[in-house]
Order: structure tokens, then C-alpha cells, then sequence
């Protein structure tokens, strides 16, 4: 497989019980009831930090006139989660040697400090400015392990055919975060309303307003995140008494070999910029969507719902679809390429139709929301898949590396496209069409790329 398959003495277990029968399990497995209870906390927590990560971008008009921020502002303000990648060895080393429940307790810690300084109600808007910039960037130091750690976590404590459906759980979560800030910001937040700014004393006052009601929402989201970290410091086991597999009991590469492995396999490499770059660029694109959409005379609230609809979509999509290569194993490439050949054709739509007076191509409301919430659909609901079959292509690797380069590169889209931002913010229908090319770069990668299913070839044939 790749550079290299896994050997026979990698796939051993290392639980085997004293005395092997003819027709025993190689493995004592089993799964624990408490198994939704660490799903559910690290779900929550992946749906605050996305929440978090996603709440400036719908309502930057209104932070715009409340806080001073500029559009570049709003775009590095979006910046600070890929840039939270950038120490991502630091907790794949911390998630392989001491566990899950350390990643993610310090992951919880950062967003939770996060959460305390964009709360603190300065009058000085300059220091204001930082402190929301720094809760900011310490929320996305929260991201390396939320948005990695899902296969992991569905291995070490879920049965082979519920791995996929608890995988596309943990890891869409944090979108569906993204997706809830698009409609709880743009709907608790007013809009400035310049039309009524006709006097001083009004314009202050809706300022003023405006500032009041992101506290709000400010102070909901750190009593939020509060919760589940007391939550998680006080029940948050790593892993089982007993694994719920024998692919989870196996021997495992070592940190160190796993990254020789994984940079060093090409089919590997392939699939991990198949999944970086529409995924990078769709997370940029989302996060700046009302800028996007402002040219088509598409309102921040409106924007909001369209944004909210199509990772929603993609979030029930991708555990629907997760749920479906569950029962029918050995078919995520093909799942892959039916969902990045819909998200090539989607993307496309709606960037001729956004230059619709040069493609003389309709242009409605309806056609706008249709094309855009397809979109998300179609690249939302690959990421689950996408886990899963770079565990099954680089396995034994262990799963929390393996996502964590992935993501890692992904972020690093997201960033390079959110930093050219920052410089071509006034005019953005190249935007549309980095979406459009990614989508079609993906399909392409993904038609060459030869499949292969080592782990789950350790548990259908040595278990029996």
C-alpha cells in the first residue's frame, strides 16, 4: 500500500488472551454504554468551538460599526483558526503519548481562556480590538484536536460498524458550531441601519446597541464552554477497559515512524490534498460568506440562513452517508466521487451564476440559495469519508496523526486564501472560482487514486 503495506507483525493484537482456542476471538472486545456519553462531550465541544471560530464572519457588518473592525479584520479574525494549526505536532504528540482526555483537556483550557477575553467588557475599543483577536487565536489553538481526533475516538471506543457513524459525528460537529453562528449571530445581532443614522445621538445609540447584543452572545458562549470543560475534567476516560476491536487493540507505528510513513506514502499524499484543498477553501469561502454574497445584494441575514443550510445539509448528508458505507464496507472511493463530482458541478453553478452579467445566466435568490447550500452539502459530507479511508489507506498509522496532518493542511489552505484576502477584499469572484477548481482538483485526484482497506481487513478476517 503505497510506499509500504503493514506487516504481518504490525497487525498483531496486543491484547491476546493466555489460551487460544481453535474457534476463540484473538481479542477480548467489547463496547461500553458510556461510549455516547465521551461522543457527546467531544461533539459539544467541537460545536462551541466552531461556533466560536465562525462568529464574526456573518454579522461583519454589524461588528463593523460596533467594534471599528475593517473587512480585513474581519478576514484575519477568521484567520486565527488555521493559524491555531500551527503547533498541531505539539497535540498529536500529546493525544499518542498520554491520551485523548490531555489533548483534549487542553484544548478546552485554551478555549475556555478564549472565551474569557473576548467577554471582558473594555470601554477602550483599541484594547477590546486585541483582547477578541487573542481569544480569537487561542479558540483555534483548540482546533488540532477537535477537528483531528473524531477517528480516533471512534476507534478506541466503537465497534467496526459503527466506526464510520461515530467518525462523521465527532468531525461534523464542529461544522454544525460553524452553521449555528450563522443564524444565532445574524439573528441576536441587528444590522447597522444607516438609513436611520440621520443624527448623532441615533447613530450612537444603535452602535451602542449593537455592541450590547454581541456581549450577549459573548457571555452565552463562554458559560457554554465553561460547562463542558468542567465536564470533561471530571468523566473523560481516554480509552476503555476493553477495546471494542481487534484493529483498536493492535500494535500501533510510533510517533516518529508515523510521520516518516505518512510523508513518504504517495497514495497517501494523494488523498490528503484531495480532501486539504476544497475543504480549506470551503472553510475560508464560508467564513467571509456575507462578503461574498453582499455583490448580489443577498442581506446579512439572508446570507446567514444560506451559509446555515448548506453545512447543516452537509452535516445530516455526511452522517447519513457515513451510516450507509457502515453497512456496505469497501465503497468510500466510490461515495467520494459521486459527492466531489456533485460539489464540482454545484460550485460551478453558482459561480457563473454570480457573474451573471457576463454568462447572462438567471440569476434569482432561489438559484443562489439552491447552488451555494449544495455546495456545502456536497463538501461537508465528504469529510467523514475522507477520515476513514486515510486510516483504512495508511493503517497501522495511528488515527489521531494521521487527521492531524490532514487537518493541518487544510487549515493551511484556509489560511493562505484568508491571507490573500486581506489584500483583495474589495473585489472577491476569484473566490468563487478557487471553489470551483478545487472541487474539480479533487475529483481528478481522487478517479487516480487506488483504494485499499488494510484495517478493516484486520477485523472481518483475523477475528473470526
Amino acid at each position: 500500500m503505497g510506499a509500504g503495506s503493514s506487516t504481518d507483525a504490525e497487525r498483531e493484537p496486543l491484547l491476546v488472551p493466555s489460551h487460544i482456542e481453535a474457534h476463540s476471538q484473538p481479542v477480548h472486545s467489547r463496547v461500553y454504554g458510556r461510549r455516547w456519553l465521551v461522543l457527546t462531550l467531544f461533539s459539544l465541544l467541537g460545536l462551541m468551538q466552531g461556533m466560536v471560530w465562525n462568529f464574526w464572519g456573518p454579522i461583519q457588518n454589524s461588528a463593523v460599526h460596533a467594534f471599528g473592525f475593517t473587512k480585513s479584520d474581519i478576514a484575519v479574525l477568521v484567520l486565527w483558526g488555521p493559524v491555531g494549526f500551527v503547533p498541531w505536532l505539539l497535540f498529536m504528540w500529546l493525544m499518542d503519548k498520554r491520551g485523548l482526555r490531555a489533548s483534549l483537556l487542553l484544548s478546552a483550557f485554551f478555549m475556555l481562556l478564549g472565551a474569557i477575553l473576548r467577554s471582558i467588557p473594555l470601554t477602550d475599543q483599541q484594547l477590546r480590538r486585541w483582547l477578541i483577536h487573542g481569544g480569537q487565536f487561542l479558540n483555534g489553538l483548540g482546533g488540532p484536536t477537535i477537528m483531528s481526533a473524531g477517528p480516533y475516538l471512534s476507534t478506541t471506543w466503537f465497534a467496526p460498524d459503527q466506526r464510520a457513524t461515530a467518525t462523521a459525528v465527532a468531525s461534523l460537529f464542529s461544522y454544525l458550531g460553524g452553521a449555528a453562528s450563522f443564524v444565532v449571530g445574524p439573528l441576536v445581532v441587528p444590522p447597522p441601519n444607516d438609513t436611520l443614522a440621520g443624527t448623532t445621538m441615533v447613530a450612537t445609540f444603535s452602535n451602542s446597541n449593537i455592541r450590547d447584543r454581541i456581549q450577549l452572545v459573548l457571555y452565552a458562549e463562554l458559560a457554554a464552554i465553561a460547562t463542558l470543560f468542567a465536564a470533561v475534567l471530571l468523566y473523560f476516560p481516554s480509552r476503555p477497559p476493553l477495546p471494542p476491536s481487534v484493529a483498536a487493540a493492535s500494535q500501533r507505528l510510533s510517533y516518529r515512524s508515523s510521520i516518516c510513513r505518512l510523508l513518504s506514502n504517495v497514495r497517501f499524499l494523494m488523498i490528503a490534498l484531495a480532501y486539504a484543498v476544497p475543504t480549506g477553501v470551503i472553510a475560508g469561502w464560508s467564513g467571509v460568506l456575507d462578503m461574498v454574497l453582499t455583490p448580489a445584494k443577498v442581506s446579512q441575514v439572508d446570507a446567514g440562513w444560506i451559509g446555515f443550510w448548506s453545512t447543516v445539509g452537509g452535516c445530516v448528508f455526511g452522517i447519513a452517508m457515513a451510516r450507509f458505507a457502515d453497512s456496505i464496507r469497501g465503497m468510500l472511493k466510490l461515495i467520494l466521487v459521486l459527492m466531489l463530482a456533485g460539489a464540482s458541478l454545484a460550485s460551478t453553478w453558482f459561480t457563473l451564476t454570480c457573474l451573471s452579467r457576463v454568462t447572462h445566466l438567471p440569476s434569482t435568490a432561489a438559484i443562489l440559495y439552491t447552488s451555494c447550500i449544495l455546495v456545502g452539502i456536497f463538501i461537508n459530507s465528504s469529510v467523514p469519508i475522507f477520515f476513514e479511508l486515510f486510516i483504512e489507506t495508511v493503517y497501522p498509522v495511528p488515527e489521531g496523526i494521521t487527521c492531524g496532518v490532514v487537518t493541518f493542511l487544510g487549515n493551511l489552505v484556509t489560511g493562505l486564501l484568508l491571507f490573500f484576502l486581506t489584500f483583495y477584499c474589495t473585489e472577491l469572484s476569484w473566490l468563487n472560482w478557487c471553489l470551483t477548481g478545487s472541487c474539480l482538483f479533487s475529483l481528478v485526484l481522487i478517479l487516480f487514486f487506488r483504494e485499499s482497506y488494510d484495517r478493516l481487513y484486520l477485523d472481518v478476517f483475523v477475528s473470526v
